[in-house]
């Protein structure tokens, strides 16, 4: 299927691994041009050198540090000046005791989680109105739906996302701007393969029989950024291989 978006421009957040990359790359093989982020310059170099590889003819711009910081985020806005897809995506906060989060620990969480993802919203969102194009895809958690104890700093802040952005729904979607989140469950990506306490939650009811591949939420991904995804807004989509128990 052609989705329509080859020449589109793109800001995919926290790129360098797991499921930001898989979107990188999954719009790269669309033909779309790539601004990627990531904290490790040496691991941006490496996913760049790969999508130009995977996608030649491409442009990938890489902006390296932390999207918490201003100067990332506007560095992002510009790389292309006029981006016409915006991929959110920031790594989870640890897990803890609440009892052991300070107000700065709070701040942070939502720094990283909530608010980097809103300026950037701010940043491009009436931009794609005023060209009549735009695709904003959040990669929140499946926590949003189904919460899960050890990680109640994302569990706010996630959710915090969630109801802020479906705010804006209404002012955009006639003018031909999607904004949805993904909620993926357990995928093989770092966050799961270091955390004993995430990984015993997640994969205590394998329904699917195994977790899930960061390809295929890239696939999503691009497929909510594609022409045929424009009457798909403001729906939290969740990708837990069946994981949650309910209808709803």
């Amino acid at each position: 299927m052609d989705l329509g978006i080859k020449g589109r421009k793109a800001i995919v957040c926290a790129a360098s691994h797991g499921l930001g990359r898989a979107c990188a790359m999954a719009l790269a093989r669309e033909g779309v041009d790539v601004a990627i982020n990531g904290r490790d310059p040496e691991a941006l170099a490496r996913t760049a050198a790969e999508i130009r590889a995977e996608a030649a003819g491409v442009a990938v711009h890489e902006v390296a540090g932390s999207i918490v910081d201003q100067p990332v985020r506007e560095a992002l806005a510009a790389a292309f000046g006029e981006p016409d897809i915006l991929v959110n995506n920031a790594g989870g906060p640890p897990p803890g005791d609440y009892r052991d989060w300070d107000r700065d620990t709070w701040i942070a969480a939502v720094d990283q989680n909530l608010l980097s993802a809103v300026e950037l919203i701010r940043m491009t969102a009436d931009g794609m109105a005023a060209r009549g194009f735009g695709r904003i895809v959040n990669i929140t958690s499946s926590a949003v739906r189904v919460p899960i104890p050890v990680i109640g700093l994302s569990n706010a802040t996630r959710a915090g996302l969630t109801n802020f952005v479906f705010g804006l729904v209404p002012q955009y979607s006639s003018r031909g701007v999607t904004i949805n989140n993904l909620l993926p469950g357990p995928f093989d990506t770092n966050r799961l393969r270091h955390s004993k306490e995430i990984t015993r939650h997640l994969t205590g009811n394998a329904v699917a029989g195994r977790i899930g591949d960061p390809a295929e939420m890239g696939a999503t991904c691009a497929f909510l950024c594609s022409v045929h995804a424009g009457y798909i807004n403001g729906q939290n989509i969740l990708m837990d291989g069946g994981l949650y128990p309910g209808a709803f």
